[in-house]
């Protein structure tokens, strides 16, 4: 069974009589044109100073003289901090806002990636170079982890069921944007800042890392909690959108998925919580060797095997913004879930058979690129669809810990690299995650509308 999303309400509960249907969406275009490209420019500053690593590492590792094992570990640990901070985070935004938290987050990860920059000095001398980069990574982890999950939460207080997986897309695909973007920004610097006798890998977490400190402080002026305190949005529109948002929370509670142990009695969550950490397991092994793993096509001229390494990206903007778009026409939550990841599984499983044809491994890489992130805004958008408050809050930040896939993942298609010699039961391990991953997915059933209660507008109204 096909979950669609679209609720059952009835006339009086549909909010017609508050506004007129065209202005229905011109409140979502002026939510989605208010929140949406600030929220990508601060992931966009969080993954920089996630990814930078691998551009600063460069330098870092010859001055600090750190092992690629040390690196590789230190790169690793960072997810170990979504354990620590991403269920509070999610909680801390259903129960008290998301204006303070994404603040305070911002400010604490901002200072941690500047410390970055000073690995080695007398700034840090108390621990050993190697301490310094585990906890500073570690640090980081901890302090980003909450911003995620929190803004998946903070989605659900803006914008309707049907309309979340669209909000998403637009959010998510700015991890492709970022890496693209990101990588030759990080480069420049390495190469062309020196500034105050500083190598030029100081200055990339250095420059990298001040501006989430800085729109710190503005997200706290920018952003708004919820509706009803948003000044810009118009009060027909506010009291519109705040009674939508309240007529779906009503619905969940009449079911019973909103408390917080609802989220752990429902096994939904720990299912995508297990597609989660395989799909992540196999994105980030990926992401992390693809440039190794096309190195390896002779063959092929340097150019085309660098852009081979990069056009996966910009594929998988693509198919990240069409699914999320596809989505919001279809509802169809599950399927738009298992399909990319059971797609990304046999794209790479043909990279295997390809063998040394160039051309055809680099077009499956950009096959897999397309469809390897897309599952993401259909996949987000369920824990809000099936639970409500603190119940969705709650198994944001429970399915927020297959994170722990990013250091899984690219340990063990390492170890396999290393112990076959060549990259081919790597890439089998991967698809592997993919497949499994859609397998599971297709078989997560949500609610569907025949089991969610009509509403009317009496029943809304607040008892005395």
């Amino acid at each position: 069974m096909t979950f669609r999303l679209p609720l059952r309400t009835s006339p009086a509960a549909s909010g017609s009589e508050i506004v007129a249907p065209d202005t229905r969406h011109q409140v979502r275009r002026r939510v989605t044109r208010h929140l949406i490209p600030y929220l990508m420019f601060i992931y966009l500053l969080a993954y920089l100073d996630r990814a930078n690593l691998g551009v600063a590492k460069l330098q870092m590792q010859i001055d600090l003289n750190l092992t690629d094992a040390i690196i590789g570990f230190g790169a690793g640990i960072y997810f170990f901090g979504f354990v620590v901070t991403s269920l509070p985070g999610s909680l801390v935004v259903e129960r008290w806002g998301a204006r303070k938290w994404i603040a305070s987050i911002m400010i604490a990860w901002g200072a941690v990636a500047t410390l970055m920059g000073f690995l080695g000095t007398p700034l840090l001398a108390a621990l050993s170079t190697k301490t310094q980069f585990y906890l500073l990574r570690l640090l980081l982890g901890v302090a980003e982890a909450g911003f995620f999950p929190g803004v998946v939460v903070y989605f659900s207080h803006w914008f309707r069921v049907e309309d979340r997986a669209r909000a998403l897309a637009f959010f998510v695909v700015t991890q492709p944007i970022a890496v693209a973007m990101g990588i030759p920004m990080s480069r420049w610097v390495l190469d062309h800042i020196h500034w105050h006798g500083l190598v030029g890998w100081r200055w990339v977490f250095i420059l990298e890392g001040a501006p989430p400190i800085l729109f710190g402080f503005v997200t706290l002026w920018y952003l708004a909690d919820r509706p009803r305190t948003a000044k810009w949005l118009p009060d027909p529109e506010r009291l519109w959108l705040t009674e939508q948002l309240r007529t779906e929370v009503t619905q969940k509670t009449a079911a019973h998925r909103v408390r917080m142990l609802d989220a752990f009695r429902y096994p939904q969550t720990f299912m995508l919580l297990a597609v989660g950490f395989l799909v992540i397991m196999g994105n980030q092994s990926l992401i992390f060797f693809l440039p190794s793993i096309t190195e390896t096509l002779k063959t092929m001229p340097v150019a085309v095997r660098t852009l081979g390494a990069a056009l996966p990206y910009a594929c998988s903007a693509a198919g990240i913004l069409l699914n999320g778009m596809w989505v919001h026409r279809t509802n169809a939550l599950r399927w738009h879930t298992a399909v990319p990841m059971l797609a990304t599984g046999v794209s790479l499983s043909l990279a295997i058979l390809a063998g040394n044809h160039g051309w055809l491994v680099i077009g499956l890489f950009c096959l897999a690129g397309f469809t390897c992130q897309a599952y993401m805004p259909a996949f987000w958008a369920m824990p809000t669809a099936l639970l409500g408050k603190t119940a969705a809050a709650t198994a944001v930040g429970v399915i927020s810990w297959s994170n722990l896939g990013g250091f899984a993942g690219p340990a063990t298609f390492g170890y396999l690299s290393t112990a076959t010699g060549h990259y081919r039961v790597g890439l089998s391990f991967l698809a592997g995650c993919m497949l499994l991953a859609g397998l599971l997915a297709s078989t997560i059933r949500l609610p569907g509308n025949s089991e969610i209660p009509t509403v009317t507008q009496s029943e809304l109204e607040p008892t005395p």
